[in-house]
């Protein structure tokens, strides 16, 4: 099987393909451009590169998230528009749990992974590597740092930080919260090659879906929707407060 994996969430992009669940190839930027200037060219060099094109492709994967809000919407549009032409089945992958998978070979450690959400708020979700595999010990979620180094006290592994916001992390608990490390970085940030893994679960699962029921999973309002709420919430106490005076 043939999966096209793609990676958008945050400041790096990436894609990936992997044959049987073995890596052919990645293409990996992270250069300051927009992501719509580069995802696309990328997948398409790199599968002209690999002498594959997209009818070989089985399963087209991507992080559906959390993430950048604008990163996620590039990732799952570039996704659908792949599958709309080559008619494949897409894979909508965690990008929580698809940064762990390069980490599930250190067995019995914890994996914290970690986006930064802003706001003193990280997008986390915490794994046990298991060698060969993960076991999710918290759904994907948006988490305020403090709840987070609370809940990591009560783990007396080894706990091993990852994703984009794992230095925000590590600086902000590294004293309240013993065995914390800080992953390398050449395996801190998200890939591609983790979404490929991540999507044979999704495929084992029975969780793929097709290009047009694709979409990003957000977990927060983004900042202009939260914004919006609170200007209507404003105007609401205001129009209120008016009619009481009447």
């Amino acid at each position: 099987m043939n999966i096209l994996a793609l990676e958008s969430s945050a400041a790096a992009c990436s894609a990936a393909l992997c044959r049987d669940g073995v890596p052919a190839a990645q293409a990996f930027q992270c250069s300051g451009l927009t992501h719509s200037r580069t995802l696309l060219p990328m997948v398409c060099d790199m599968l002209k590169n690999c002498g594959e094109t997209l009818d070989r492709v089985d399963v087209i994967a991507v992080a559906a998230g959390p993430g950048s809000f604008t990163g996620l919407r590039i990732g799952v549009a570039t996704a659908k528009g792949l599958a709309w032409a080559g008619g494949q089945q897409c894979a909508p992958c965690s990008t929580l749990e698809s940064m762990a998978w390069p980490l599930a070979h250190m067995e019995g450690k914890l994996i914290v992974c970690a986006m930064d959400a802003r706001r003193k708020q990280v997008y986390n979700a915490l794994f046990r590597g298991m060698g060969d595999g993960l076991e999710r010990l918290s759904p994907d979620r948006a988490i305020s740092l403090d709840e987070l180094g609370e809940e990591l006290k009560k783990f007396p592994e080894q706990k091993i930080v990852v994703g984009d916001g794992g230095q925000l992390c590590y600086n902000s608990l590294l004293r309240e919260v013993p065995g914390l490390t800080l992953a390398p970085v050449r395996l801190r940030m998200q890939s591609a090659l983790g979404v490929a893994r991540a999507a044979e679960e999704v495929i084992a699962s029975g969780g793929l879906v097709p290009g047009e029921k694709l979409a990003p999973i957000y977990h927060r309002l983004s900042q202009a929707e939260r914004e919006r709420l609170e200007r209507e919430q404003n105007t609401k106490f205001t129009i209120e407060g008016d009619q009481k005076h009447v």
